[in-house]
């Protein structure tokens, strides 16, 4: 793959990420940073421009600047995502044949996912004041 092909596939990969990102506004179900963070590294190796855009936006920059600087992932965020595991799991165990170790490895997963994700801060820490 030339620079220049990869650089289209990139920026192609970061406004269709930009898209789902933005539809995530309006449908509670749909965590809107995780894909404006694929969003912004897509940008990083093809668009300082549009890198710079996404991180500074007046909506969409303030949780980009929050995983940066702190690791933040939002309350809402880690609602869904860990809602969304939960019955993803059931209902992969109740509808489906899957075999006892794939169940224990997606729980595994799952579990490890969930664990980093709980792991993560909700909000930036308070300026400590001396």
């Amino acid at each position: 793959m030339t620079a220049h092909t990869k650089k289209i596939v990139l920026l192609l990969i970061g406004w269709l990420f930009v898209f789902i990102g933005g539809i995530g506004i309006f449908l509670p179900v749909l965590p809107t940073t995780p894909f404006l963070l694929i969003s912004l590294w897509a940008f990083s190796q093809s668009s300082e421009r549009f890198h710079d855009w996404l991180y500074n936006h007046r909506i969409f920059g303030p949780p980009l600047q929050d995983w940066s600087k702190y690791g933040v992932i939002p309350l809402r965020a880690k609602i869904v995502a860990l809602a969304t595991m939960a019955i993803s799991a059931t209902l992969v165990i109740i509808y489906s044949s899957t075999p006892w170790y794939a169940l224990g490895a997606m729980i595994l997963l799952m579990g490890i996912g969930a664990g980093f994700i709980l792991s993560r801060p909700s909000r930036p820490r308070e300026k400590e004041t001396p």
